[in-house]
C-alpha cells in the first residue's frame, strides 16, 4: 500500500485522471475542491502493471513534496454515446483494478463521455498548433473530468 504523508491535519485534494495507454493526463483540486487545475501529463510504460507502480510511486512524492493528502482519485471512464461500455472502458476498469490492489486512495470512475472534445475544441479556439495540443490536451482532459465531478458534487463557493 501507498503510504500518505502522516503529519497532522495535512489539506486534502482529489487527483483527476484522463487514462489514456499512452499517456495519463492529471489534474488536481484545490483545498477546498472546487477548482480542478491541470498538473502533468504522466507517461505510461508497456505494462499497466509497470505504470500502476511508477504512478503509485508518484502520487506519493506529489503528497511529499505539496503537503497534502489526496483522498480520492476520479478518473475518467470513456463510455460509449449510448452509454454501454466498450474496449476502452474495459481497459480503464483493469487500470482501476490494479491501482486499487497497490493504493489505499478511493477511486471513482466518472463519466468521460466527450471529454476530449471538449478539451481538443478549447484548445483549437486558443489557435494552438496540432504539436501544442498534443502536449496539454490530456492535462485539459483531466482537468474537465476532475472539475465536472467537483460540480456534481455542488461544492460551490460562496462570496463574502
Amino acid at each position: 500500500m501507498n503510504s500518505i504523508p502522516s503529519e497532522k491535519k495535512l489539506p486534502k485534494r482529489i487527483l483527476g485522471i484522463d487514462y489514456g495507454q499512452k499517456r495519463l493526463g492529471l489534474a488536481i483540486s484545490d483545498e477546498r475542491k472546487i477548482i480542478a487545475t491541470p498538473l502533468i501529463t504522466f507517461l505510461a510504460e508497456q505494462r499497466s502493471e509497470q505504470t500502476v507502480a511508477k504512478f503509485i510511486d508518484y502520487i506519493t512524492k506529489l503528497q511529499e513534496s505539496n503537503k497534502y493528502i489526496i483522498e480520492e482519485m476520479v478518473i475518467g471512464l470513456p463510455l460509449m454515446m449510448n452509454g454501454t461500455t466498450g474496449l476502452l472502458a474495459d481497459e480503464v476498469k483493469h487500470f482501476v483494478s490494479l491501482l486499487e490492489k497497490s493504493c489505499a486512495i478511493p477511486i471513482k470512475t466518472w463519466d468521460e463521455r466527450l471529454s476530449t472534445v471538449q478539451a481538443e475544441r478549447s484548445l483549437r479556439e486558443g489557435h494552438m498548433t496540432r504539436r501544442q495540443r498534443t502536449k496539454v490536451v490530456d492535462t485539459v482532459s483531466a482537468t474537465i473530468i476532475l472539475q465536472s465531478y467537483l460540480d456534481s458534487k455542488g461544492n460551490t463557493f460562496a462570496l463574502s
